[in-house]
């Protein structure tokens, strides 16, 4: 029973493969669920902002995807400790499986930033130090998917992607604090673990939408790391069963 339960069997890709797999639908589904609520409280529900109008709605997208784009590169980070420290394969394919998603979501947050700024500032784009920052975090995640891209050997580029990330982490809490740090246009935080400033329509919707990106990105990002085991681990029997599998189902 003990054996059952122990999570660390699930850190060999040939136990984590058929894992993923099971757990994916579940993600997506709630991912739906999530979204579909989220919209409509944001969308429908949801008061007019009497300072913003209805333009102020972008921040359904806006803010969640934010809170993604941050959060995804501190767990690829936190994978490449954990492979930088004890050289686990897992931990670099994790990576890598998340690095499109978060980038999916810094540039959203970028293009949704814009169609907001336009409105409230009267530009699409101003050198803010949040904006700035943000824009940043696209290049790391770009540099980072192009440097493991252009090595051949998984293992080194697995370690030399992970330094990157590790060094790219100081640019989160820049982002963060830049609204506190300089005199930027971006508002200050609304919402905070005490109390919040907005409608509890209005919060309920953000925090929706957030929990769809989240299950969303963990449904993606598990997709793509099959993928990338079958790649890597093409060499071993239950790859290869897989594989061979999975072409005998094609051809049915």
């Amino acid at each position: 029973m003990k054996d059952r339960f122990n999570l660390y069997r699930f850190a060999s890709p040939a136990t984590f493969y058929p894992l993923a797999g099971a757990l994916i639908p579940y993600f997506v589904a709630v991912s739906v669920v999530f979204g579909l609520a989220g919209l409509w409280l944001g969308m429908l529900v949801a008061p007019t902002d009497f300072q913003q109008g209805e333009g102020y709605r972008i921040i359904f997208i806006h803010v969640p995807a934010s809170w993604m784009s941050m959060f995804i590169y501190l767990v690829m980070a936190g994978w490449a400790a954990i492979g930088l420290a004890f050289n686990t394969r897992l931990s670099g394919m994790m990576a890598q499986a998340l690095a499109p998603t978060g980038a999916l979501m810094a540039f959203l947050s970028l293009l949704t930033g814009a169609l907001w700024g336009k409105p409230m500032w009267g530009a699409w784009w101003v050198w803010d130090a949040r904006l700035t920052s943000e824009l940043i975090l696209l290049f790391l995640y770009i540099g980072y998917m192009a440097l493991t891209a252009a090595i051949d050997d998984a293992r080194r580029a697995d370690k030399a992607g992970g330094l990157l990330l590790l060094v790219g982490v100081v640019n989160i809490p820049i982002i963060y604090f830049s609204v506190k740090w300089w005199n930027t246009l971006h508002q200050g935080s609304s919402v905070n673990l005490a109390k919040s400033s907005m409608a509890t329509t209005m919060l309920w919707g953000m925090l929706l939408m957030a929990m769809c990106f989240w299950m969303y990105s963990i449904a993606v990002a598990l997709m793509r790391a099959r993928t990338i085991m079958l790649e890597r681990e093409c060499h071993t029997d239950w790859a290869r069963a897989e594989l061979l599998g999975n072409t005998e189902g094609a051809g049915k």
